[in-house]
């Protein structure tokens, strides 16, 4: 929790200077450009660097667009110190997907130039979904080796987002997503590659509970400590909050 904090101050801090940057700009008519290709830089920060989207904003009548973002999904690795007679190996397996929409309403009355420059609004939807495979090393009296566990999350959210962008030399773009309280559905399901005896299991279960707590803002916000080790699953709806910071070039 510690990094995911430092983390979001640094972002914080970086787009405060693109910020002032954009401000110090002279103030021009923007050209008419009706597209705009972006990459997403807050969430490598803050999540995983294995986080990574692509953005797509296409301008339409009435100062309205929408915004298309696909890319890789991702938390950071696990390399939590367990117990002697359980160890994580740190070697995973990973395939993750993010995909999200919005349509966005630039105010016409609060924003001195056309879109995509200024403060909007947006209904947004977004998924993301992590198929993870981690190794265990296992040495107690009743099983000595290796067991894989497997669990596969997905996140759909829906909500309303404020937003601010600015446009720098006709060209450069920063989008900002401020404010983007929405409902989540939440599901999370594990499975041992292995039958082990009950107390291992719930033993292995809930060492995989921590780890996941540990790399998931919220995860007990959503779910009991201790409640995943017996069901090793979870589905619930959930409120949630959609931040970003995005750098973009139009054409």
């Amino acid at each position: 929790m510690k990094n995911f904090f430092r983390s979001l101050i640094a972002v914080l801090f970086i787009t405060s200077l693109l910020t002032l940057a954009a401000q110090d700009q002279p103030d021009s008519l923007v050209r008419n450009f009706r597209n705009t290709i972006t990459i997403n830089i807050s969430s490598p920060l803050i999540i995983s660097p294995r986080f990574f989207t692509l953005g797509y904003e296409r301008i339409l009548p009435k100062n309205q667009s929408f915004t298309v973002n696909i890319g890789t999904f991702s938390l950071p690795k696990y390399n939590q110190n367990l117990i002697d007679s359980l160890q994580l190996d740190v070697k995973y397996k990973d395939l993750g997907f993010h995909f999200s929409f919005d349509y966005r309403f630039y105010l016409k009355k609060e924003n001195k130039y056309p879109a995509p420059r200024g403060v909007y609004f947006a209904p947004y939807y977004t998924f993301n979904y992590l198929n993870r495979t981690n190794t265990w090393h296992i040495n107690t009296s009743t099983y000595v080796g290796d067991v894989n566990t497997n669990y596969k999350l997905n996140i759909h959210m829906l909500g309303l987002q404020l937003g601010y962008q600015f446009v720098i030399k006709d060209r450069w773009a920063i989008d900002l997503i401020l404010f983007g309280p929405g409902i989540g559905y939440y599901g999370l399901n594990a499975v041992l590659n292995s039958k082990l005896d009950l107390e291992l299991e719930g033993e292995i279960y809930e060492k995989l509970e921590e780890t996941i707590a540990k790399r998931f803002p919220g995860f007990y916000d959503l779910v009991n400590a201790g409640s995943f080790e017996n069901s090793a699953s979870f589905r619930t709806l959930s409120g949630g909050f959609r931040y970003a910071v995005h750098m973009g070039y139009r054409f």
